[in-house]
């Protein structure tokens, strides 16, 4: 039946990670003013926030946005899904593997142009053929072609007049699903023997992850390491045009394959104060100059992976220069192909955007505990790619005819995965919990200043509506070896004498689980999975007591107490069945699903979808809209669900709901009776 359209154009600003509790801080603290704006003339629940499906991870909950279907109905039901065998785990980055029904989908058949960008985890490959559905990436959940066009990972580069050759040493720069992170690195102390521990790398496609650390799986980020370049400065001989008081050094790109010339040079006052990089000492003309503290942007060069040629763009910044040139140090951002049109829908909207605004922008996650690559390399950097695609939505807004828009920005969620465990300290903070609690305030700006760039559409007939998927809390405590979205999580499944590890000749665990005497696994977050004869070649559980097993393992996680506090770790623990009660259940789900209780998550996704954390922190979505088809200045008590979001566009929108959807519009918010 068709039904009247309340707004004719409709704005989902999607970000990534925004948590109601710091966001209603931030906005009464006068912090966030175009938040506040949007607040004030539109709808939201006094806290702004949502209930979020479950669980609390990246795929399952946007493309429970993008449907209005609980994860057991769109069958995304974590990060990773489950294979055939319950340690191995596949990459779940995939429309095809969602079952329900897209929003945009709905819109585009009924003649909207629809431009979906960057949505993670239901949008790629294009989930219709309709002319009017334009879409940009969802293959990751980083940034816009971050997972099909890094021709190179980011590093850093020291150097130092002590250093008598140019080195590279590889660090681990893509281990696994987690960030490179580098703590502070000493200029006076780095030299050709310094290096940096490589860590072990996985696939992102499919793997089989076993965590028996902290290090390990979803924990492991605080341990891996950027790449590191050293080089040398000493005085400039051999070029073309240099000044007699330039100093050289040489810029490593690839690893090392590639080799670029650089000149230290004065200002008008005598002191060094920016560098000037070259294709080589016979040019006269330097390819690009950088000052100190300059964000350099679209810097376009070569890089070379598995002997193929790329014409790539980076980010780089000058983070230090010493006054009489004698140190230095620069990041350089990873290099993104520029010609990569592959994630783009159709292919022509590639050239478009590169053309008329640039090309996609390199994002980066490093900075943990060092201040210097939180504020001057993270945020910094954030701040380009909030520009980036923020002009780009806004050109193709102004010329291109967009008339619904689903985006995707995850600036917060990625930046609060360094921060957001160090909020409150638990012993582990190099600086003080304050220091990180302004880290993520600068955070919040930062979104603030993104959704600013739209602010003015809501005087040219948009409605705009933020959403997120989930938060992130700060734990009260150390998050138990149990639920880790990367692999098998196996300490507490081990101590509960339900998971097996295989021992080495000295009796140590090894990284393979003994199947023989393995009753069940912990396997991705919040599911377990018996060890069912029949269903695998390894079993030993008779299905006729597959009943008995789940009430005894389930009893076992009740009883689970942490060594420290004696609290209970494990809030809720259902058969699969029953967990059909809040979203879960069916082939995609383990036969247990459990959730950790309040304090005893990691960062969000192992804990129920109502959790709250230290220092303001939350793991709830949260929903604000205004403009057309909105009531301006308008607090409902209605509890709204993440499920809700999509009937609630579709009724502003005046188009049927997606064929799956369970949830109901907010009709409370709407300015006309639904």
């Amino acid at each position: 039946m068709a039904r009247k359209a309340l707004a004719d154009k409709i704005f989902c600003i999607g970000i990534d990670g925004m948590d109601p509790r710091l966001t209603r801080k931030y906005v009464d603290e006068g912090k966030m003013p175009n938040v506040k704006k949007l607040i004030e003339r539109g709808s939201a629940r006094h806290d702004l926030a949502m209930i979020g499906a479950m669980p609390t991870v990246t795929p399952p909950m946007w493309t429970t946005l993008a449907t209005g279907a609980y994860p057991n109905t769109h069958g995304i039901t974590c990060f990773y899904r489950a294979t055939d065998e319950p340690d191995v785990i596949a990459y779940n980055f995939d429309s095809r593997n969602c079952k329900a029904e897209q929003l945009w989908n709905v819109f585009a058949e009924a003649g909207k142009k629809t431009l979906v960008w960057h949505w993670p985890g239901s949008a790629w490959p294009p989930t219709s053929d309709s002319p009017n559905l334009w879409v940009v990436d969802g293959t990751s959940p980083g940034s816009v072609a971050m997972s099909a066009a890094v021709r190179e990972q980011e590093f850093m580069l020291g150097a130092n007049e002590k250093n008598t050759v140019a080195t590279f040493k590889a660090a681990a720069a893509t281990a696994g699903v987690q960030p490179c992170v580098v703590n502070d690195l000493d200029l006076d102390k780095l030299d050709n023997e310094n290096s940096l521990t490589m860590a072990e790398s996985t696939s992102v496609q499919e793997l089989s992850c076993y965590v028996l650390e902290r290090k390990d799986g979803q924990g492991g980020s605080p341990d891996n390491a950027m790449d590191l370049q050293v080089s040398y400065i000493r005085p400039a001989e051999g070029w073309a045009d240099a000044p007699e008081d330039a100093k050289e050094f040489v810029l490593l790109l690839s690893r090392g394959v590639i080799r670029r010339p650089g000149l230290i040079l004065k200002n008008e006052d005598g002191i060094y104060d920016h560098i000037a990089i070259y294709k080589s000492k016979k040019d006269e003309e330097p390819m690009y100059t950088i000052h100190v503290g300059e964000m350099k942007v679209q810097v376009i060069d070569e890089a070379i992976k598995d002997d193929k040629h790329y014409v790539c763009n980076r980010n780089m910044k000058l983070l230090r220069l010493a006054e009489d040139g004698s140190t230095l140090k620069m990041w350089v951002s990873s290099a993104m192909d520029t010609t990569l049109d592959e994630v783009w829908h159709p292919k022509s909207l590639f050239k478009t955007i590169t053309e008329n605004v640039g090309y996609p922008t390199p994002t980066t996650m490093n900075g943990l505990q060092d201040p210097e690559l939180i504020q001057d390399v993270m945020l910094a950097n954030w701040y380009t790619s909030a520009d980036w695609q923020a002009a780009s939505l806004n050109y193709l807004i102004e010329n291109e005819d967009v008339e619904v828009i689903f985006s995707h920005f995850h600036a917060i969620d990625l930046q609060m995965h360094m921060i957001v465990r160090y909020m409150s300290d638990k012993g582990e903070n190099i600086l003080p919990p304050e220091e990180f609690q302004k880290f993520a305030e600068d955070i919040y700006i930062q979104t603030d200043y993104y959704i600013g760039k739209f602010i003015h559409l809501l005087d040219e007939g948009w409605t705009l509506a933020i959403m997120s998927d989930h938060a992130q809390v700060c734990p009260a405590h150390d998050f138990p070896l149990i639920g880790d979205i990367v692999g098998v999580n196996v300490r507490v499944m081990q101590e509960l004498g339900l998971t097996a590890l295989k021992k080495d000749e000295n009796g140590n665990d090894m990284k393979a689980i003994d199947w023989e005497h393995t009753y069940a696994v912990a396997s991705r977050a919040n599911h377990i999975y018996l060890n069912l004869k029949g269903r695998y070649d390894h079993g030993i559980i008779d299905p006729e007591d597959q009943y008995e097993w789940e009430e005894e393992i389930m009893t076992r996680l009740y009883g689970y107490r942490d060594k420290k506090t004696g609290k209970r770790i494990i809030a809720l623990a259902v058969r699969n069945k029953d967990a059909v009660l809040f979203g879960l259940g069916g082939p995609e789900c383990g036969d247990i699903i459990y959730f950790n209780a309040e304090g005893y998550n990691y960062d969000h996704g192992e804990s129920l979808g109502t959790c709250w954390g230290d220092a303001d922190t939350s793991v709830q979505p949260i929903f604000v809209a205004a403009g057309p088809g909105i009531k301006e200045g308008f607090e409902t008590d209605r509890v709204i669900r993440e499920v809700d979001f999509a009937p609630t566009i579709a009724a502003i929108g005046g188009v049927r709901m997606p064929a799956q959807c369970e949830g109901a519009p907010v009709y409370q918010i709407l300015t006309e009776e639904y």
